[in-house]
């Protein structure tokens, strides 16, 4: 199995990780988007509370050019420290919700 295989893998644990956890308030349905073609993973939260709808992304990740692309994580510890607790390398994620030039001053891939 060739590197990006190995975190293709690891996204989709993650995400099927956080997906079986259902919100103890309201009508929540957890949904999960997983296009390996598109090398794109998202978990999302649908449904109801009280007469409040309620949709949103929750975590949306993207493997690209060999990268873990975090455009979005909504996961109360953060998503970054499950990835590298599987064995991914900081030089092997972007944190995409920072700007570009912001992301030189972190410890993780800029692009």
């Amino acid at each position: 199995m060739d590197r990006v295989d190995e975190l293709r893998q690891i996204i989709k644990a993650v995400v099927r990780k956080y997906a079986a956890f259902t919100p103890n308030y309201g009508e929540i349905e957890v949904d999960t988007v997983i296009d390996d073609t598109g090398g794109h993973y998202q978990l999302w939260n649908i449904g109801w509370q009280n007469k409040r709808r309620i949709h949103g992304c929750v975590l949306n990740l993207m493997l690209k050019d060999g990268k873990i692309w975090v455009q979005h994580d909504g996961i109360e510890d953060g998503v970054t420290n499950e990835l590298l607790e599987a064995g991914v390398k900081q030089e092997e994620i972007v944190l995409a919700f920072f700007l570009p030039s912001e992301r030189k001053h972190l410890p993780f891939a800029v692009a």
